[in-house]
């Protein structure tokens, strides 16, 4: 009897060893009509750097911080997507893509390709990275775009259809209209919104919209919306990677934990929580998550099983189950003929709980957020100068900046939230670009100004920069003129207009006679070097370039240019002699005050100064009549470590402890410097806060230039450090910030449009992102301050103004980074918390005046003059180079409501050509209109031969756009057209630019 019973026992485990059986799969399922159809969104977040250099997350090095490879995830995909056509999978970050395919074979690219054409791998977003949304300035935001588009349409001839901009920490206008619509998305989709604003759109099934995120063009750049219900991972217990926790399907009734009725009944469970804050029959799940499908298999394979049981209908019948893309969901929704609610102005700041307001990386990392503002502005002059000396297929060229920039614009990157040594790697991207794009400049220079055609051919430029140049370290204008040589200064505008403006470059010699390109002398004023400079300088050289620099320089010499737009002009610096000597300059001495107050500026626009305090009181216009007491002063929020909720203020999160922000000091010493071209005010505030306030002749506004640091932590508090400006104003709460450096959006105080917004962080819910500026206005009067790096500012009191200049913290805020934001610089063994230096400048004008002076400034702030130096001879310079040059016709210029965003030959031989109206609808009674651009006047000398107007990142032509048109709750149809120019007439070759509209052409000549 025992014999008999093991041997069954034996036989029925052979049985269930064997003969499990093969069981194939159903999953070509579409959508059913009457179902709810769950769309399942294979897709890996793959972060390009963050806790891992960009480099390292490719490879999968650097384990031990976070197990993570780009490069299987490609690899294993492609692979499983072979193994079932059914199967679909989405990708976005190109810069992670380019890395993958050039390292593939043909035989490899070649089934990609047919994977891309069946629509089973769909490339979305389709950028170098995943932009940030706050601290991205739009031009960056277009040309990292236009990098990635280009590189799918060459390589698969797809264009992408959605956006997908899942992880960024809240989402700007110009991303609604201009990242998506004007690119040709016909959907943007992503996780993260306020958690106020994710319960209220829950309960009124309001999650989907349609978001006008532009009020120039309303419903002609409308997107459609998805936020996310929770995060971008699957719900609980749908991630499948290969260390996850989640059930398989275990569909072998001959092992143990047969499960399959259990599961289904959980997705459909899931599927009824979803479909009951979602419109229609169709919701999306988002399955995957951050550098996920390492292996892929272990994905697909539950993925083919959910799908297969879902849909057999034995367990429910409810729901249908299906492989999608994001492209796929959003033709469905569209197909249902819904009526949708509108989203209008952006989804800023973002919280993610209570006390938890994600506003602190607007500044965070601030000398790195400067560094990518500066070399925005350096890259949009170098692809026009290399255009103009036209690309020359060896030596240097700018791709390499154009790349680093690109991969700077990710959300963890200028965001200021990687890791240290990520964000050192991507600063050494940016200079390794920046490096090879200076070399491009001077060699572009030196072509397009020699008389000598040879010139052109050379790979040898005498000219160099000054990349240092605000610490006042720039050696060839710092060495001693060569006896019978001058020192040339070359000044190239990148602007469409002629401009004048001031150069300012340190010298050791106070007898120098300055020249213009005829030889004319001109004015010139020097400043003594102040001490706060020569120690930025002494330690900051050696920190960037290991090695001590020369004794400072005794003095800034400041003269007054003028330059042609889209071309340059040449100065000559040289030694005086005889009796020019006593004709060489104005040698600035320091004022010393008489009376309770003081007045300066050499222009229109003065400001009054205490004596006493030497606190700021007033500024004033002459020319519009404008008279505003203002206040300015610093002040610093203690950081929170945390407290009874555990949320401190970290590299994402803005949080006070609670205390009033701390002023810095109440009175200030004030030193008053005085000259022909600038005033300056120096103004030590701390030892650790210094500022210097200038007024130059002709210039509507003042510049003021801070340093703050190091900021002292030894107390244990960490310290954001602001810059307030009190004026005497009533705004009733309301403030205006850009977006991305485009369109102002109104703002008001403790207040949301979308939502009844309960208050619990009164500072940190109240900051927005700036990268232009920002301003108020009452009855009478604007008060205007612009910057020149992306920054975190509001208006927490009614006339204030304030900006965030600089943090150091002393908490992680438990947002993955696992780094508090305590920034050091060494030199050799001396550590000290970092320092930053930069500018920001404010103005007053008559209410509805003050947009002219934001708008061109502000263009002037982006692209600075470039500057290149050399020595030689006055007569042989002359004979042998012009010194005064334009790519336009004499006497033209583009209007000064248009820009130039982007003049570059490409890879193709093409000139990429983009032209940006500067003006919102209504901003401006003068410039708010039609503008017009003569092309041929434009391009003097140069035959345009061919125009094709495209999509914003040149992968469609603009005629062949193809536009999704909604339905949308409450509408009438009785919206006024925006203004926008028409067809280019291929024989006057003009073209019209309405209000806030950029367009874009491929020019061949």
């Amino acid at each position: 009897m025992g014999s008999a019973f093991l041997c069954i026992f034996l036989v029925l485990c052979s049985y269930v060893t064997v003969n499990g059986g093969y069981i194939k799969y159903n999953t070509g399922a579409g959508v059913v009509e009457g179902k709810l159809n769950v769309h399942l969104v294979p897709h890996s977040h793959d972060d390009v750097g963050w806790l891992k250099t960009i480099d390292q997350y490719f490879v999968g090095s650097n384990n031990s911080i976070q197990g993570a490879c780009v490069e299987n995830v490609l690899d294993s995909v492609v692979v499983s997507l072979l193994r079932n056509p059914d199967r679909k999978f989405v990708f976005a970050e190109m810069a992670f893509f380019t890395r993958w395919w050039y390292e593939q074979s043909e035989e490899i690219q070649e089934t990609v390709r047919k994977l891309v054409d069946a629509g089973r791998l769909e490339f979305i977003n389709g950028g170098w990275c995943m932009h940030d949304e706050a601290a991205t300035h739009y031009i960056d935001m277009i040309d990292q775009t236009t990098l990635g588009h280009r590189l799918i349409k060459k390589e698969f001839n797809k264009a992408p259809r959605a956006g997908w901009q899942i992880d960024p920490f809240g989402h700007s206008a110009v991303q609604a209209y201009l990242l998506g619509a004007e690119l040709g998305f016909d959907s943007v989709h992503f996780a993260r919104i306020d958690y106020q604003d994710r319960a209220k759109r829950k309960e009124d099934k309001t999650l989907e919209v349609i978001w006008r995120g532009s009020k120039t063009f309303g419903s002609t750049s409308q997107i459609f919306t998805n936020a996310f219900p929770v995060h971008y991972s699957p719900p609980n217990g749908f991630g499948f990677e290969v260390d996850d926790f989640s059930i398989p399907v275990q569909d072998n009734p001959y092992l143990f934990d047969y499960n399959v009725e259990q599961r289904v009944n959980d997705f459909v469970d899931a599927a009824i929580v979803q479909a009951n804050v979602t419109r229609t029959n169709h919701i999306m799940w988002t399955m995957g998550d951050d550098f996920q499908y390492q292996y892929a298999e272990t994905w697909f394979k539950q993925l083919d099983k959910l799908v297969h049981y879902v849909n057999k209908g034995h367990f429910d019948g409810r729901v249908n189950a299906l492989y999608s893309t994001p492209s796929m969901y959003v033709d469905t929704k569209h197909a249902t003929n819904e009526e949708w609610p509108l989203k209008a102005h952006d989804y800023f700041p973002y919280a993610d709980r209570i006390n938890a307001y994600w506003t602190g990386y607007f500044t965070s990392r601030p000398a790195f957020k400067r560094y990518v503002r500066l070399l925005s502005g350096y890259y949009l002059a170098a692809r026009q100068l290399e255009f103009l000396a036209g690309r020359s297929s060896s030596g240097p060229n700018t791709f390499s900046l154009g790349d680093a920039l690109g991969i700077a614009q990710h959300h963890d990157a200028v965001s200021g939230t990687a890791k240290q040594h990520t964000t050192d790697d991507y600063a050494k991207r940016l200079a390794i670009g920046a490096s090879e794009t200076e070399a491009t400049i001077n060699l572009a220079l030196s072509c397009t100004s020699s008389k000598n055609s040879g010139q052109c051919a050379t790979s040898k430029s005498p000219f160099s920069q000054c990349q240092l140049l605000n610490i006042s370290f720039c050696p060839p204008t710092e060495e001693d003129i060569p006896e019978g040589k001058s020192l040339v200064v070359v000044a190239y505008n990148p602007l469409g207009w002629k401009r004048t403006d001031f150069v300012r470059i340190p010298v050791n010699d106070a007898s120098l006679v300055v020249q213009d390109s005829t030889g004319n002398p001109i004015e010139a004023q020097y400043l003594k070097l102040d001490n706060v400079t020569v120690n930025l300088r002494n330690f900051y050289t050696k920190a960037y370039l290991g090695k001590s620099p020369e004794n400072a320089p005794k003095f800034w010499l400041l003269f007054q240019v003028s330059v042609p737009p889209l071309g340059w002009n040449t100065y000559f610096i040289s030694k005086a002699s005889g009796k020019a000597k006593s004709r060489s300059g104005y040698i600035t001495v320091m004022d010393s005050p008489q009376n309770d107050s003081i007045e300066v500026g050499p222009g229109s626009l003065k400001m009054s100064f205490s004596s006493t305090t030497g606190q700021l009181e007033r500024m004033f216009n002459s020319k519009t009549g404008v008279d505003l007491p203002v206040q300015q002063s610093y002040l610093w929020y203690g950081s929170s470590d945390g407290g009874l909720d555990s949320q401190p203020s970290g590299a994402y999160i803005f949080r006070p402890n609670g205390a009033p922000p701390t002023v810095v000091s109440r009175s200030v010493p004030l030193k008053v410097m005085r000259g022909p071209l600038v005033d300056e005010v120096h103004q030590q505030f701390s030892p650790w806060i210094y500022q210097v306030t200038r007024l130059y002749k002709d210039k509507d506004h003042a510049e003021v230039e801070f340093t703050i640091g190091p900021i002292p932590v030894d107390d244990g508090v960490g310290k954001e450090v602001i810059t307030r400006m009190t004026a005497n104003m009533v705004t009733d709460k309301v403030f205006y910030t850009d977006s991305n450096g485009r369109d102002f959006l109104k703002r008001v105080r403790d207040y949301r449009e979308d939502w009844n917004l309960s208050v619990n962080q009164p500072e940190a819910g109240n900051y927005y992102p700036i990268n232009l500026g920002i301003f108020t206005t009452d009855k009478k009067s604007e008060f205007s301050v612009l910057v020149d790096r992306a920054t975190g500012g509001s208006s927490i009191k009614d006339g204030q103004v304030e900006l965030m200049l600089h943090r150091r913290l002393l908490f992680d805020d438990i947002r993955g980074v696992g780094e508090a934001l305590d920034e050091t610089t060494c030199v050799e063994n001396t550590c000290e918390g970092l320092t930053v230096r930069g500018n920001y400048y404010m103005s007053v004008n008559l209410v509805g005046d003050g947009a002219q002076w934001r708008r061109t400034t502000g263009q002037e702030i982006y692209s600075p003059l470039l500057l290149a130096f050399t020595h030689e001879k006055l007569e042989t310079w002359t004979a042998s180079h012009l010194t005064k040059g334009t790519t336009t016709e004499p006497n033209y210029s583009l209007p000064l409501n248009v820009a130039v965003v982007t003049l570059q030959e490409l890879d193709d031989g093409d000139t990429l050509l983009r032209l940006a109206h500067l003006y919102e609808a209504g901003e401006d009674a003068k410039y708010s209109t039609l503008a017009k651009v003569e092309l041929q006047k434009m391009f003097r000398g140069k035959k345009i031969k061919e125009i094709t107007e495209t999509n914003l990142s040149t992968n469609q032509e603009k005629s062949e756009m193809k536009r999704l048109n909604w339905k949308v709750e409450g509408e009438n149809g009785d919206e006024t057209a925006p203004l926008r120019g028409g067809p280019v007439d291929n024989s006057t070759l003009v073209v019209e630019l309405g209000p806030m509209e950029i367009r874009t052409f491929l020019l061949k000549f």
